[in-house]
């Protein structure tokens, strides 16, 4: 296989617990660059599980199969490892740090990735003009990204500031985990809009989500419906919109076979 014809990231066999409850169960997931893939499924059925282990927190515990990106495997990388590499995970639920102010949090974080990457340090006034511009261009108030991270932040000012990280980062995989979740619809719109113009041959992104609602406004390549912690069913961007007219029952009684 050519270097050309890598996927951008790779999921195979992977088996996942937490506190000693398997979640993942042999999911298999191929994401080729400049994809979007769309994660779809019930409740508990292993749709942030899947988004944690590809980031790495620590808590979930890969038993068996692999994640590579790039053709190179996550799996022995830290946490911080693989956002160098490349990789970005939007919380479902963004965590404040009260005292880390959002200028310095995202200056120490650029220069990471650049040097992984052999880019030299932006210099604090070019830095600045990306972190001012970056924020209009997203529709982060500026007072709030002048602050401690999230700290004080709505739910969708989080989200927002969420893509605000992703559009400074540049990741070539970005992980969005219900991203959409709690937002009314200036600030999906908002999301959806930063997810679109991240849209890039080099870039993929996996959007989880329990709703098609953010699929109105993100075309997907491709949907996943994940059941019991495996992907039972793929398809384009119509599979969504079945699911919203049916639920996830008829794909759960009997209709489960892959295609």
């Amino acid at each position: 296989m050519g270097a050309s014809e890598i996927p951008m990231l790779a999921v195979r066999g992977l088996h996942a617990s937490i506190d000693d409850t398997a979640i993942l169960k042999g999911l298999d997931l191929t994401v080729n660059a400049g994809e979007i893939h769309a994660i779809m499924g019930p409740n508990g059925s292993g749709k942030s599980t899947l988004a944690n282990v590809i980031a790495g927190r620590p808590e979930y515990e890969v038993t068996d199969g692999d994640i590579l990106l790039d053709g190179e495997s996550l799996i022995e990388m830290a946490p911080d490892e693989r956002a160098r590499a490349g990789v970005f995970l939007a919380f479902q639920y963004p965590v404040e740090l009260p005292g880390v102010r959002y200028w310095q949090f995202m200056k120490a974080a650029v220069d990471a990735v650049r040097k992984e990457r052999d880019e030299t340090p932006l210099q604090v006034r070019e830095f600045d003009r990306k972190f001012t511009g970056m924020a209009k261009t997203v529709e982060v108030r500026s007072d709030l990204v002048r602050r401690s991270v999230n700290e004080g932040f709505s739910g969708g000012e989080k989200k927002r500031g969420e893509m605000f990280q992703l559009a400074m980062l540049e990741p070539k995989l970005a992980v969005l985990d219900e991203t959409d979740s709690g937002l009314d619809i200036d600030a999906l719109r908002a999301v959806a809009r930063t997810v679109n113009e991240m849209r890039e041959p080099r870039r993929s992104m996996v959007v989880v989500t329990h709703y098609q609602r953010i699929l109105n406004y993100v075309t997907p390549d491709f949907v996943h419906i994940l059941v019991d912690g495996r992907i039972v069913r793929s398809g384009d961007a119509g599979l969504a919109e079945e699911v919203e007219d049916r639920g996830y029952e008829w794909v759960t009684a009997g209709n489960g076979a892959a295609s």
